[in-house]
């Protein structure tokens, strides 16, 4: 197997320019108004860029920056998240927290953030607070309920009683972006609400849906369709041929179950609300471009057999600290069988295992961008993986084993005031100490401030834990750019970790 690390298997620019042009063919083709549908993640798609080497995870920002003028967007949140504080896992952040920074973050480019609709409201003490909350800093909020006669009876739900019951949105340009802070938030809903009172109005409004994963047009068994499978675990999501499409066209692309089973009934509705057949199938509705980008379709494979089993481990993990279940387990063991993959397949894994059975200690190991694999162990006072990272980038340096880096006058103060005056019984610097640590060495210390300057050459590095970080540890690691996976194992046997 060939270290990737560097490699690059996806064309951004020419992604921009394909995607650009299909969203605004698609604008086209509906009068000049669109709802388009936007899932994943518009910031920090880290999945993605895992799975496509060189990939740009914040490329549908750039992608809406093309269509600043043409483009304003909406906001959805489920009322049902908000009450139970939903959390998005990956950045620890509350549903309804993470849309105010995403919203932030659009209106810092200067992208038009117009609307929020809270879903599926039934009058939830926190949604109406977390609404009023909105108002008084000025935001457009508005209610849809649920949305009567759904899913079965066309005719209710495509009248004054079904989607007419929720108020009309005001929106002022040709594309409608209506996005969300995670899925199953109403976007859908809130499309097909918007069109039925666009029709009453005679603006005859459209609808299409921009998802990266699963790709349509690459095999059903790719490994990076099987990628988003894996990712998608606990949601049950499962990519099929679209049967749709195949009838309508005789062409074999992919969508995933819950697309295709709630096909019919799309289909209806928007037939009900425009009067015609726009689309033949849930593929018809798309507007990925993603396969036409990719340049080193091996590359790619090989990334997403990676993440496949990286995030095996995690829903080991997960299953472990009783956040995961074993069905979910036991569906991602069985996408690494389809593809033939063993949990070693990261040659950091094997290589963690064995330094930590030689040395008797808790390891990170870490693979470098040129194939060199380095270690940490958790003994004395730092932990395995802030020292694997001072390892890596001393390496990197070309300091080797040169530990004349950061001083004892400098790391014991930090011992003392963990032990002695926070009370943190084990007295071992994390990882986020020993970036501090080193951060105020480089001031005087010339060897310092060179290791300092290659803490960007972590980026895309692979790592394995042979046991559970600590969430701090494993956030640091992420932001660093490093590819951490982890045995489910507790550290020392310990049922708590920090």
């Amino acid at each position: 197997m060939s270290n990737q690390e560097g490699k690059i298997g996806f064309d951004n620019e020419l992604y921009l320019k394909l995607q650009t042009k299909n969203i605004l063919d698609r604008i086209k083709k509906f009068n000049n108004k669109l709802y388009l549908e936007f899932g994943g993640k518009i910031f920090d798609d880290l999945h993605a860029a895992r799975v496509l080497p060189g990939f740009d995870p914040n490329i549908k920002t750039k992608l809406l920056m093309k269509l600043k003028d043409r483009a304003e967007i909406i906001f959805c949140i489920s009322a049902n998240d908000i009450e139970k504080n939903r959390v998005r896992a990956d950045l620890e952040l509350s549903y309804d927290n993470e849309m105010l920074r995403i919203i932030d973050n659009l209106r810092a480019l200067g992208l038009y953030v117009s609307s929020i609709v809270i879903t599926l409201y039934k009058g939830q003490l926190g949604a109406t607070r977390f609404a009023q909350k909105l108002k008084n800093r000025g935001e457009k909020v508005y209610f849809h309920n649920y949305t009567k006669g759904y899913p079965s009876e066309v005719d209710i739900i495509v009248s004054d009683e079904g989607y007419g019951a929720n108020p009309y949105i005001e929106t002022t340009r040709p594309l409608v972006v209506v996005t969300a802070p995670g899925p199953s938030s109403g976007k859908l809903a809130t499309c097909l609400s918007q069109m039925y009172h666009d029709y009453k109005h005679g603006v005859k409004a459209g609808y299409a849906k921009f998802e990266t994963f699963p790709v349509w047009n690459l095999p059903l068994k790719h490994p990076v369709n099987i990628a988003y499978e894996a990712a998608t675990a606990d949601l049950k999501d499962v990519n099929l041929i679209d049967p749709y499409h195949f009838n309508a066209y005789g062409i074999l692309t992919v969508n995933y179950n819950r697309d295709i089973e709630v096909f019919p009934v799309l289909k209806n509705i928007l037939r009900k609300i425009t009067g015609k057949e726009i689309y033949k199938s849930p593929t018809d509705m798309g507007v990925n471009m993603v396969a036409s980008a990719i340049t080193d379709d091996a590359l790619v494979k090989e990334a997403a057999q990676k993440e496949i089993v990286r995030r095996y481990y995690r829903t080991e993990c997960e299953y472990k600290k009783g956040q995961a279940t074993f069905d979910t387990v036991e569906r991602v063991k069985y996408l690494m069988a389809e593809l033939d993959l063993s949990p070693d397949f990261l040659p950091v894994v094997p290589a963690a295992k064995k330094a930590s059975k030689d040395c008797g200690y808790p390891v990170v190991a870490l693979q470098l961008a040129n194939g060199q694999i380095v270690y940490g162990k958790n003994k004395k006072i730092i932990s395995a993986s802030g020292a694997v990272v001072l390892n890596a980038l001393r390496t990197l340096a070309g300091l080797g084993d040169d530990f004349d880096i950061i001083s004892d006058d400098i790391l014991l103060p930090i011992v003392k005031l963990r032990t002695d005056i926070l009370h943190n019984s084990s007295g071992v610097l994390n990882l986020d100490d020993v970036l501090t640590a080193l951060a105020i060495s480089s001031t005087n210390n010339e060897k310092a401030a060179k290791t300092l300057k290659a803490i960007t050459l972590l980026r895309g590095c692979e790592a394995h834990s042979t046991y559970m970080l600590s969430q701090a540890e494993e956030q640091t690691l992420k932001r660093l750019g490093i590819n951490i996976s982890c045995q489910p194992v507790f550290l020392n046997g310990n049922l708590f970790v920090t």
